[in-house]
């Protein structure tokens, strides 16, 4: 039903992009698109506006770019999970997306039914990082007092850590520990407040440069 649908917000400077990534989404059963915006700032209003699930968000846009927008939407505590989609293979461009907030990224050569499962995921709350760019950012991370900051987490705080850099979703996490997933997302917030982080990707970062990984 309509109403199960994951709502995608797509934001691109180019129209036949949008249009190529409607097309192929618009046939998808579970995934319904709500809206368009043509530049970051755009983007920004328009996740604010239509409150969508999941935003596609080009990196390199006029106006306000990408990693921009992903800074303004935290800013704002929007809830949307952003999908990076980018013609731009290089680190430098990927990296500042993932730090300022994006759940992951595809290329936008991805494969169809790819791009529809990488959507699927990071609504269901896992993060898509491939292991060059997680290098990356272990690379860059500042780890003055980090452990000591793992030393307030509580034994269940830790399990639920582990499991978050397993890439487990709130729901597979409740399931593998037996809690409702309620408790888990009062888990999470814990552990990013604890080790003051801003989202479920540095949790897993953190998780694996301090070896609190499964």
């Amino acid at each position: 039903m309509a109403d199960n649908r994951i709502r995608v917000l797509l934001v691109d400077d180019h129209q036949v992009v949008r249009r190529g990534l409607r097309t192929f989404l618009e046939v998808q059963d579970d995934i319904e698109v709500v809206g368009e915006a043509s530049d970051g700032a755009e983007g920004v209003a328009r996740t604010e506006e239509l409150r969508p699930d999941v935003v596609l968000m080009d990196v390199k846009m006029p106006v306000m770019d990408g990693v921009e927008a992903l800074r303004k939407l935290r800013e704002l505590a929007n809830p949307a999970r952003v999908l990076i989609v980018t013609s731009f293979t290089e680190q430098r461009t990927v990296v500042p997306a993932l730090r300022a907030g994006a759940a992951g990224y595809v290329y936008k050569d991805v494969d169809p039914d790819a791009l529809a499962g990488a959507i699927r995921s990071v609504h269901a709350g896992h993060v898509l990082l491939q292991p060059e760019v997680a290098g990356a950012l272990l690379s860059q991370e500042d780890t003055n007092g980090g452990q000591g900051r793992g030393n307030s987490l509580t034994e269940r705080e830790r399990e639920v850590l582990g499991l978050i850099a397993d890439g487990r979703s709130n729901r597979e996490i409740a399931r593998a520990l037996v809690l409702s997933e309620k408790t888990v997302k009062t888990h999470v917030s814990n552990i990013l407040m604890k080790l003051d982080l801003a989202d479920r990707t540095q949790a897993a970062l953190w998780a694996v440069r301090h070896g609190a990984a499964g």
